[in-house]
């Protein structure tokens, strides 16, 4: 078995093994084939994604010496494998991936259950999410130029992750741990800094440590930056969370604590 990783620079590795896919080209066509999860890759498609308008006078044959390179290097960390990795059918070339050797794959794979673990208890969800996240060592591919295959399942994993984070930080605060993840709330909101459900969770977390001037802070930041920015207002959500913090309203408490918000505020 293999380990394809792509949330970060690719890597390839059997155990503590690992092999080099030397050269920009090769780790793009990699990289095409294993975002194509188990669909085979036309050769036109796959020299457009890795030479765009500048492909070669001999495109088929310089395609086929970087197929040739990546399949010898495979092999090297697979010796007794029988059958070729990488292949050529009719519809394209076609990278066999088993089930859980690809990285991107186990992290949608496990957003999707911690999502569906939510409703019955967040302590479940946001562990699985804590193993999830951790999968990603850097940006997609490790930022290295490609063409739309890669760039359009890069932004499909960033946004996946994106949408962890928010679950991740909803089963937090439904845990009562508003303090333990001010520090990565932040950290998000500013890195996200138009994505109203961070600014949510981060007036929520101030709010609940006693920080409600700071909370309010965050909001008219958000205010005035959806509005010149995008020229548009916050969400009714969270126009509603404001107003809440502004009355004390007891159902932000963390479940289970009515009063401890009163008391911090």
């Amino acid at each position: 078995m293999l380990n394809f990783s792509v949330l970060g620079a690719l890597q390839i590795c059997a155990g503590d093994e690992a092999v080099e896919i030397c050269g920009d080209l090769e780790r793009v066509l990699v990289q095409t084939l294993l975002v194509s999860e188990g669909r085979p890759i036309p050769a036109e498609t796959l020299a457009e994604e890795m030479w765009g308008d500048h492909a070669p006078d001999n495109q088929a044959n310089a395609l086929q010496a970087h197929v040739s390179r990546v399949r010898r290097r495979l092999r090297a960390l697979e010796p007794e494998r029988r059958q070729q990795r990488l292949v050529l059918r009719p519809s394209g070339y076609w990278l066999t991936v088993e089930s859980g050797e690809l990285d991107a794959v186990r992290f949608t794979e496990g957003v999707k259950a911690a999502a569906a673990t939510m409703a019955e208890g967040p302590e479940a969800a946001s562990k699985l999410l804590r193993e999830v996240l951790a999968l990603w060592r850097g940006e997609v591919f490790g930022a290295l130029p490609a063409g739309p295959i890669c760039q359009l399942a890069a932004a499909r994993y960033e946004e996946i992750r994106l949408r962890a984070m928010e679950l991740l930080f909803d089963a937090e605060l439904a845990l009562g741990r508003h303090d333990a993840i001010l520090v990565e709330l932040t950290e998000a909101h500013i890195g996200n800094p138009l994505r109203e459900r961070f600014c949510k969770h981060l007036m929520l977390a101030l709010y609940r440590a006693g920080r409600q001037a700071d909370a309010l802070e965050i909001y008219r930041r958000m205010w005035r930056r959806l509005s010149e920015e995008l020229g548009v207002q916050p969400s009714r959500e969270l126009r509603g969370l404001e107003h809440a913090i502004l009355s004390h309203d007891t159902a932000l408490a963390p479940a289970g604590d009515v009063t401890g918000v009163l008391r911090s505020a």
